[in-house]
């Protein structure tokens, strides 16, 4: 959109605005829905090679076609290569991006700065990997890998401003993730919340990432069907004998999973990056092979089918050892990206939740649930994405219950996460604090010339403003920013800005020369805006600036 004056209304264009982002994110969440699809077919693949290798098929879940299976036994010989792919897996996803959810969150947060196309392609990869051998890593990991990638994909073929590129690579993810999670609603919702430690929401990305998340579970449901990813028996209310247990259940996963947030951020940063990196990944896929062999092999996989088990009454106290196991692969193993997406956290809370409430007395199905809602609560900071999940699988009785133990899981966890990409409130936020590059820290104001008066010197120009004080400023910040390319060619008194964002400066062949309404901007020249962030980031979504 031109940054000048437009024939039409505002109201006329904003509902132009409005529909195409509508379209754009239906087509996204279509395209996302067959990636989805060419993804799955590769993971049951690999699955299948896996299960030869290592003697051992994790038990699926029902939505994913799991369950109807002999699990077999772990292969001591064939579990060797776990520390291989846990080598492979640290050098393929980079230590300073992440895994695929970190990735995501940071980017959004750095404005759009998304890591190349490489990266995201090896870390879909290293993902892959370590999912169908074995190793603590979600299959939603490798899904939300792919909804960024298809988010590029269609910026490839339609010309997407800022603004747009962030949204619809949040609702790329959000469509691949409702599609694994079978869960779209929910899945739109966690990642519009999992963007912040705290109970807060991206209003604006909502509706894309919900588009996106029905088109592209629509399209994936073609090909396998609309059952929920987890089967629950159905429930209820809790009668009042049992609310205690399940309280305490709450109460008690919470604190674990607390705990094993602080285990993680106990190992040294040292260790996370360089050469530690591989090797402690090959440390982490050997002990899961030891575990494997001399505890259980339960161990292996995302933990999804033995939560659907749990659920249905075929795992009693043993699973809460399962999930003991499971917790000390997660502590250990996140800050290595190992664990960092969804099902892993589902698999540790749901094992946790059925083995307390077997030792509590507790209705197993709904102590499962209350596991999964309050682990994925403490990890990931989603408390109401993790409520609509349990009520996706578990059905509408679900949800008082459901929101009663994420709203606890929250107060009591308070801004702890497991992303180190989360930033705590949308004040933090690099896309709020309108992240445009600043002139240095010293420059505070420019003050105003006469219209003849000669260009000055960019150089000199921090020692000007330096010499203004802070209370001509009014709280407000200078911006260096590339002309747009609505507004090449023309003059500025003709340009169209919003209360409290004025021009102050234009760059142009090294200096500074002051604005005059009549002055002509050319593509090489540089604007500077003296503005209250705020009022700067309305004038980025105003302009709806190009994206890189």
């Amino acid at each position: 959109m031109a940054g000048m004056r437009s024939p039409l209304p505002r109201a006329v264009l904003t509902r132009l605005e409005t529909g195409r982002v509508v379209v754009l994110s239906v087509l996204l969440g279509a395209l996302v829905g067959g990636l989805s699809i060419l993804l799955r077919m590769s993971l049951d693949a690999l699955l299948r090679w896996g299960s030869v290798l290592t003697g051992y098929s994790p038990p699926g879940t029902p939505g994913e076609g799991g369950l109807m299976m002999a699990f077999g036994e772990a292969l001591p010989w064939g579990l060797l290569t776990l520390p291989v792919v846990g080598v492979a897996y640290t050098l393929l996803v980079p230590a300073a991006q992440g895994d695929a959810m970190t990735q995501l969150v940071r980017g959004y947060h750095t404005r759009g700065q998304w890591p190349p196309v490489v990266t995201q392609l090896r870390t879909l990869l290293g993902t892959g990997l370590a999912y169908t051998s074995g190793l603590l890593v979600g299959r939603d990991s490798a899904f939300t890998s792919v909804g960024q990638l298809g988010a590029r994909l269609l910026g490839r073929v339609t010309r997407l401003d800022a603004v747009e590129v962030r949204t619809l690579t949040l609702a790329g993810a959000a469509a691949a993730l409702g599609t694994v999670l079978h869960a779209p609603l929910a899945a739109a919702v966690l990642v519009a919340e999992v963007l912040y430690r705290r109970f807060e929401f991206e209003f604006e990305v909502v509706m894309p990432c919900v588009l996106a998340a029905v088109a592209g579970t629509a399209v994936y449901g073609l090909a396998y069907g609309f059952t929920p990813l987890l089967s629950f028996p159905e429930v209820g209310t809790p009668a009042a004998p049992q609310l205690l247990p399940l309280l305490l259940v709450a109460v008690v996963v919470t604190l674990v999973g607390l705990l094993s947030l602080m285990v993680g951020k106990a190992i040294p940063d040292a260790w996370t990056t360089g050469w530690p990196r591989p090797v402690l990944g090959g440390v982490f896929g050997l002990l899961t092979a030891v575990l494997a062999v001399f505890a259980t092999p339960a161990v292996l996989g995302d933990g999804s089918g033995w939560v659907q088990l749990s659920a249905s009454g075929f795992v009693g106290t043993e699973g809460g050892m399962q999930g003991i196991w499971r917790w000390l692969l997660l502590a250990l193993g996140a800050r290595l990206a190992f664990g960092g997406g969804v099902l892993p956290s589902v698999g540790v809370g749901g094992l946790l939740g059925a083995g307390l409430g077997s030792v509590l007395g507790a209705d197993t199905a709904l102590s499962t649930m209350i596991g999964v809602v309050a682990f994925l609560t403490v990890t990931l900071n989603v408390p109401l994405a993790a409520a609509l999940l349990a009520v996706a699988w578990g059905g509408e009785a679900l949800l008082p219950t459901a929101l009663v133990a994420s709203g606890l899981a929250h107060a009591l966890s308070g801004t702890a996460g497991l992303l180190p990409s989360q930033v705590a409130s949308r004040g933090q936020s690099g896309v709020h604090l309108g992240g445009a590059a600043l002139l240095p820290d010293t420059v505070r104001f420019i003050p105003r010339r006469a219209p003849d008066a000669p260009a000055v010197p960019y150089d000199a120009l921090p020692a000007q403003a330096a010499a203004a004080s802070d209370a001509e400023t009014g709280g407000r910040e200078l911006y260096r920013r590339g002309v747009p390319p609505g507004w090449r060619g023309a003059r500025l008194k003709l340009l169209s800005l919003p209360p409290g964002v004025e021009i102050v400066g234009i760059v142009r062949d090294g200096t500074v020369r002051l604005p005059r309404p009549e002055l002509l901007l050319t593509p090489d020249d540089e604007l500077v805006f003296l503005a209250r962030p705020d009022a700067y980031a309305a004038l980025e979504g105003l302009l709806r600036l190009p994206g890189a």
